[in-house]
Formats: C-alpha cells, sequence, structure tokens
C-alpha cells in the first residue's frame, strides 16, 4: 500500500524481456534508503517487487498482465519515473490510500499553467470515470492528486509547484499516456452497494434429522 507521495525520480537503466513478461533495472536519482530484495515499490504508481539490489541500482519484474493494463509496456531506456517505498503503519497518511493497481491508462488532454500552478486535464475510459468525484483523489502516475472537475469524459487536477518539483508530471505533454488509480474506496463501496440490491436465495439448512442422530440427539 502506498499514499501517492512520490519520494524520487529514478532512471531506467535496462530492460529485459522474458517471453512476455519485462525485467526493468532503475537507478534512483536521490536517495532511497532501505530498499531490500522482496520489497514493494511504486513504480509512475505500479506496485512492483523489487528482485535485486545491485550496486545502487535495483531490478523489478513486470507480468504480461500489468504491461496490458499500464504504461510499463512502452517504457525505455534512459526514461524517468516517479518512486514511491511502501507505507509503513507508521507513518504519517498524507495522500490517500493507493493500492499500486492501476485500472487503466489516461491521456493528458488539456495543459495550462495558472499562475505559479498547472490545470491538467486527463481522459479515461467511462467505466473508470463513475469512480472519480469533485474534490475526490486520484492517482497519476503514482501521483495523489485532489479532483478540482471531473465530467463524463474527462477530469481536471492542480499541480502545485511542490508537486511539479518532487515529481516528473509535468515533463509530459498533451497526448501522453499516463498510469491512472481511480479510488480504492469508491470501488468497494460500489460493490457491497451493488451486493446489498441482489436478492438473496434462500439456502436448505444443513441441519437434517440424519445429522441429529449421528450426533446423539434423539430425533
Amino acid at each position: 500500500m502506498f499514499t501517492g507521495l512520490v519520494e524520487g525520480i529514478g532512471k531506467v537503466k535496462e530492460l529485459s524481456r522474458f517471453g512476455e513478461d519485462l525485467s526493468i533495472t532503475i537507478s534512483p536519482l536521490s536517495d532511497l534508503p532501505d530498499i531490500r530484495t522482496g520489497d514493494s515499490l511504486s513504480v509512475d504508481g505500479v506496485c512492483l517487487t523489487v528482485t535485486r539490489v545491485d550496486q545502487g541500482s535495483f531490478i523489478l519484474d513486470v507480468s504480461s498482465e500489468t504491461l496490458s493494463r499500464s504504461t510499463l509496456t512502452g517504457m525505455k531506456v534512459g526514461d524517468e519515473v516517479n518512486l514511491e517505498r511502501a507505507l509503513r503503519v507508521t507513518d504519517r497518511l498524507g495522500g490517500h490510500l493507493v493500492s499500486g493497481h492501476v485500472d487503466g491508462i489516461g491521456r493528458i488532454l488539456k495543459k495550462e499553467q495558472r499562475q505559479r500552478s498547472w490545470m491538467l486535464r486527463f481522459g479515461i475510459e467511462e467505466n473508470l470515470l463513475r469512480y472519480v468525484i469533485e474534490k475526490g483523489s486520484v492517482a497519476v502516475d503514482g501521483v495523489s492528486l485532489t479532483v478540482n472537475r471531473c465530467d463524463d469524459q474527462s477530469f481536471d487536477v492542480n499541480i502545485i509547484p511542490q508537486t511539479g518539483k518532487e515529481t516528473r508530471i509535468l515533463k509530459k505533454k498533451v497526448g501522453d499516456p499516463v498510469n491512472v488509480e481511480t479510488d480504492l474506496i469508491g470501488k468497494y463501496v460500489e460493490k457491497l452497494v451493488l451486493k446489498a440490491k441482489e436478492p438473496h436465495p434462500k439456502k436448505a439448512s444443513a441441519i437434517d434429522e440424519k445429522l441429529l442422530r449421528e450426533h446423539g440427539f434423539g430425533v
């Protein structure tokens, strides 16, 4: 689990293909201590497992399923990525709960500077937009952001100078793809509400005369 508060930027050093899967070697451009084999690491919002640490770099495996749902499928050597280590139970939750399980790929529709900040508009599939609400939270390339406006085709966010400085989100251009993870809680609430509306068929009781006799109850 992550918070969507990016801790640093990494650079892709090497890519190795293994059939439909991928192995990525990343070198952090800032200090990210205590990364060990087996740790979970968010790479542009995608939760990956560190398989090896080697001379300041770390290697992570990406499955074909993850590649099919994220921008990692188009990753190239030299690309920069947002990095965040997994949340500790004792950490402050400064962003929002981010699982690192990307829902889909969105695209930047508009990028506009407004005084010191930037407004970015993203387009995503309609089936994902139902989880995006005004003043709710969304993760874009692993960055926890607040939704300023949304409709049935897109949503807007505001990028403050600090976020722009600490992440690579403002380096992207109109038309570029991004990883989008919608609000985790909203998806669970929807499922629970839909389940509650379903009719519950009556189940036959497993307790019958035979069972009672077998356990010493005279009937």
